[in-house]
C-alpha cells in the first residue's frame, strides 16, 4: 500500500524525516524516497528497497542531505517523491493512492493538451505523476489538490512540499489516515501516528476526510475544511496497521484483542492451545485466549532477521516459498496437540494451507483455523491490498464460482456474505476441505465492527459485503 511522512522544522529536519519514513516500512516493499528543501533548493533520493531495508539504502543520503522541509515515503509500487516544475513553481509530491480511472484521466489530460507521461518499468503510469498532472490543471495549488482529490476514483492522500511549507491532503472519504504531530520548532504529517513519538512529537490532531492543511515549522492551518462522510478502511486495524498504530483514536493492538475475544465468545471447539500466524494474527490470538481461557502459545516462530516480508517478491510461487521458509517449528508445542490458529484473513489460501500442512508434518493432531475477518468476497477498489488482476484470485470467489456453476450475480454474492445463510455455510465448508483444515470459522462482520468500536457508518466494509 505505502505510507508517507513529512516534516517542517526550524532546524534541519533530515534526522526526523529519515526515521519517520523508516517507521512506515511495514506498509510497502518496493521503493523508498526522501526529498528535502533547504538553502540549496530541492534534493531528492529514491532507492529500491526490495532486498534491503530503508535505513540501509538511505544511510548515505541522510549524511549528505539537509533542509528544513522534507517529505518521503515507503512505496509498494511507484518511485516517489517526484520533483515537479510547473506554473505553480517547483514542488515535491508523494501520494498514497489507488487510482481506478487512470485511463479516463489520462485521456482527458491528453485532450486538454498534456503531452506525455513517462512509463514505469511495468508499463504503467506513475500514479504520483498522474496526480501532479491533475494538480497542474488549476490556477493555484489548493484548487489543484482539491481537483485531484475530486477526480480520482479510488483513494488518494497527498503530501506536497514547496519552498513555503508542506500541504497535506487526506483522501476525500478518509480511507487512509493523515495525523499531525507537534514539538517545539516543528510540525510533522504522518500516515502512522506512532512514527513521530520517539522523535519527540506529540499528537496534535488527525485530519478529517478531504481536509487540506498547510504546515510550517510554526503552525498547521486548515485551508479546506473536512467533509462529513468517512469511510476509513477497516483492514487497517485487522492487518495493515502496526501494533503501536492508532486510527481515529482506536488502538490496533486493542482492537485485535477485542476481535479475538468476539471470536472466542461464538466458538465451541476446545483445542489444547491458541496461536496466531505471525505477526498480525498474534494479537487476535491473545484476545481469543484471554476470553476463552485456552492457553496462548507460539508453536512456530517467524524468522525475520534476514528474510524479506512474505508478500515479496511479486511472483506468487516465490512468495509462498519464502513464507514457508520463514516459519520455524517449536516441536514440543505442536506434536500431538490440537491447535486453534488465527490469521488476519484468507485471501488466496495458499500460504495458510501450506502453514497447516507444515503443522501436520510437525505432528499436530488438529488444526482449527479462525480468520480474524469475514470472507473476502470482493477485490478492494480503494487500497492496494492486492494487485491481483482478477477477483478470481480470491479463494472465496473461486469456490462460489464452482458452487454456482459459473452463474454468479450480485444477488448471489450477497447471499454468500450473509453468515446466517445456507450458501455461506456451504462456501465455508468447501474452503475448509480445499485447504485441509480440521475446522474453519470466520469472524462475523458485525462482531469485527463492534471490535473497532466507532460508528459503523464511518468504516469501509466493501471487500466483505460489497457496500461502499
Amino acid at each position: 500500500m505505502g505510507g508517507f511522512f513529512g516534516v517542517a522544522s526550524k532546524e534541519d529536519c533530515v534526522f526526523d524525516l529519515f526515521f519517520g519514513i523508516d517507521y512506515h516500512s511495514h506498509l510497502g516493499t518496493r521503493r523508498g524516497g526522501m526529498a528535502v528543501y533547504g538553502d540549496k533548493g530541492f534534493d531528492r533520493a529514491i532507492h529500491n528497497i526490495e532486498n534491503a531495508p530503508f535505513r540501509t539504502k538511505f544511510d548515505k543520503d541522510m549524511q549528505t542531505m539537509s533542509g528544513r522541509l522534507g517529505i518521503g515515503c515507503i512505496s509498494d509500487y511507484e518511485p516517489q517523491p517526484l520533483i515537479v516544475r510547473s506554473h505553480h513553481g517547483t514542488y515535491a509530491l508523494t501520494t498514497v493512492s489507488k487510482i481506478n480511472n487512470v485511463d479516463e484521466i489520462t485521456k482527458a489530460l491528453f485532450e486538454k493538451g498534456h503531452s506525455h507521461f513517462l512509463e514505469m518499468s511495468g508499463g504503467d503510469i506513475n500514479a504520483t505523476e498522474l496526480v501532479a498532472a491533475l494538480i497542474n490543471q488549476k490556477e493555484n495549488l489548493i484548487e489543484g489538490i482539491n481537483y485531484a482529490l475530486d477526480t480520482v476514483d479510488g483513494s488518494l492522500s497527498i503530501l506536497l512540499m514547496n519552498q513555503n511549507g508542506i500541504y497535506a491532503a487526506r483522501d476525500k472519504r478518509g480511507r487512509t489516515p493523515i495525523v499531525i504531530g507537534r514539538k517545539d520548532g516543528a510540525f510533522c504529517a504522518s500516515f502512522e501516528n506512532y512514527a513521530y513519538k520517539n522523535l519527540g512529537y506529540k499528537d496534535y490532531r488527525e485530519l478529517g476526510p478531504g481536509e487540506i492543511v498547510a504546515i510550517t515549522d510554526k503552525n498547521c492551518v486548515t485551508l479546506v475544511n473536512p467533509g462529513k462522510d468517512m469511510k476509513t478502511c477497516t483492514f487497517l486495524w485487522i492487518y495493515y496497521g502496526y501494533p503501536a498504530s492508532s486510527y481515529e483514536g482506536i488502538s490496533v493492538e486493542k482492537m485485535r484483542y477485542n476481535c479475538g475475544a468476539k471470536m472466542a465468545a461464538r466458538d465451541n471447539v476446545k483445542p489444547d492451545i491458541v496461536a496466531g500466524v505471525p505477526d498480525s494474527g498474534t494479537a487476535h490470538a491473545v484476545g481469543y485466549a484471554n476470553e476463552s481461557g485456552i492457553p496462548f502459545s507460539r508453536p512456530f516462530i517467524k524468522y525475520t532477521p534476514t528474510w524479506p516480508r512474505s508478500f515479496m517478491p511479486t511472483i506468487q510461487s516465490q512468495r509462498n516459498l519464502i513464507a514457508k521458509m520463514k516459519l520455524l517449528a517449536v516441536d514440543d508445542l505442536i506434536k500431538d496437540k490440537s491447535l486453534l490458529l488465527i490469521d488476519d484473513s484468507i485471501v488466496r489460501g495458499t500460504q495458510l494451507r501450506e502453514t497447516t500442512e507444515f503443522l501436520y508434518e510437525s505432528g499436530a493432531k488438529e488444526v482449527h483455523i479462525r480468520p480474524a475477518c469475514p470472507p473476502l468476497v470482493y477485490g478492494c477498489k480503494y487500497l492496494n491490498f492486492s494487485r491481483s488482476s482478477s477477483e478470481m484470485d480470491l479463494i472465496t470467489r473461486r469456490v462460489i464460482e464452482r458452487l454456482e456453476n459459473g452463474n454468479v450475480t450480485d444477488e448471489v454474492l450477497k447471499e454468500y456474505t450473509d453468515p446466517d445463510s445456507e450458501k455461506y455455510e456451504r462456501m465455508v465448508e468447501e474452503i475448509r476441505k480445499e485447504l485441509h483444515f480440521t475446522s474453519l470459522r470466520f469472524n462475523r462482520l458485525d462482531d469485527m465492527l463492534d471490535a473497532v468500536g466507532i460508528d459503523k457508518c464511518k468504516l469501509c466494509t466493501y471487500c466483505w459485503d460489497g457496500n461502499e
